[in-house]
């Protein structure tokens, strides 16, 4: 595995574990009720002071997202993700030193955020949409893609796998591979075992066990378990009630080997991220 990831105009050091930070510009977050959405001006101002406060806590990452992913989402049109995202992704850009990532799936997102100024695509479908392939390799940007079975409308409705880390690592494999041979390049790519994307608890819980494995596809792991409902499940919590168990799985995530956690608390995950790191590495 490369030890650097190129952002467009900054680098990041996967020796170690970086924080991105969530920034979610919808009206139906699931985590945050779209508090930061507004039709206005007043939106951008709000974003950049929540972005920054991130950075300020630890974040070199900052995920931009226009369109809920949550269970049940309804899709959003390309032009009003556009109107919500790039404005925003323009602002941090000029404002803040961190590498913007912007959380979508649609090719005409992927060019606009990277002449706006985003150094990272976050694609929860995998460059599943017609284009979205070709789109992220013309950016030349690194990519995550993330496995989910299904997609959000539909993706919790009764998952099965006959096992379900063979079947997440066979997929991002595949991936890997068809994106390799649509133009980019291995040290581009990120990988996402998709933490409560169609998967039960119990299958939440069998992919954090395991997760050391995904380590054998050679690529950084992207971690996002920030809140979800499979820690709500497990111990049987509200959204706003989560954030133990979502340090928990955090700790487990980077002593597993994921070296970019996504998550809403950077705070307080950065301490946990560092004080685990000490121990394992000094």
């Amino acid at each position: 595995m490369s030890s650097e990831l190129k952002c467009a105009g900054r680098t990041l050091d996967l020796s170690r574990t970086h924080i991105m930070g969530i920034l979610n510009v919808t009206p139906d977050s699931f985590s945050d009720g779209g508090h930061l959405y507004r039709a206005s001006r007043l939106s951008v101002e709000q974003a950049l002071v929540h972005a920054a406060g991130m950075v300020k806590d630890g974040a070199t990452i900052v995920d931009v997202g226009g369109e809920s992913t949550r269970p049940g989402a309804a899709p959003v049109s390309v032009a009003e993700e556009l109107d919500r995202v790039i404005p925003v992704v323009e602002r941090i850009a000029r404002e803040l030193d961190v590498v913007i990532s912007v959380d979508t799936s649609a090719p005409d997102v992927m060019r606009e955020a990277a002449a706006a100024g985003a150094g990272m695509l976050n694609d929860v479908r995998s460059l599943g949409r017609e284009g979205a392939l070709q789109a992220a390799a013309d950016t030349g940007l690194p990519v995550c893609v993330m496995h989910m079975k299904g997609s959000p409308a539909t993706m919790q409705l009764a998952p099965q796998y006959d096992d379900v880390v063979a079947e997440v690592y066979d997929f991002l494999q595949q991936q890997t591979a068809r994106c390799e041979q649509g133009g980019i390049p291995r040290e581009r790519l990120l990988l996402d075992p998709g933490f409560g994307f169609g998967k039960t608890l119990e299958h939440n819980l069998m992919l954090l066990r395991r997760l050391d494995e995904f380590n054998r596809l050679g690529l950084p792991l992207l971690i996002g378990t920030s809140r979800k409902s499979m820690i709500g499940q497990a111990l049987g919590r509200e959204v706003d009630e989560r954030l133990a168990g979502s340090l928990a799985t955090v700790a487990l995530a980077v002593e597993r080997g994921g070296r970019i956690i996504r998550v809403h608390d950077v705070a307080a995950t950065v301490d946990v991220v560092r004080m685990t790191e000490a121990v394992l590495w000094g």
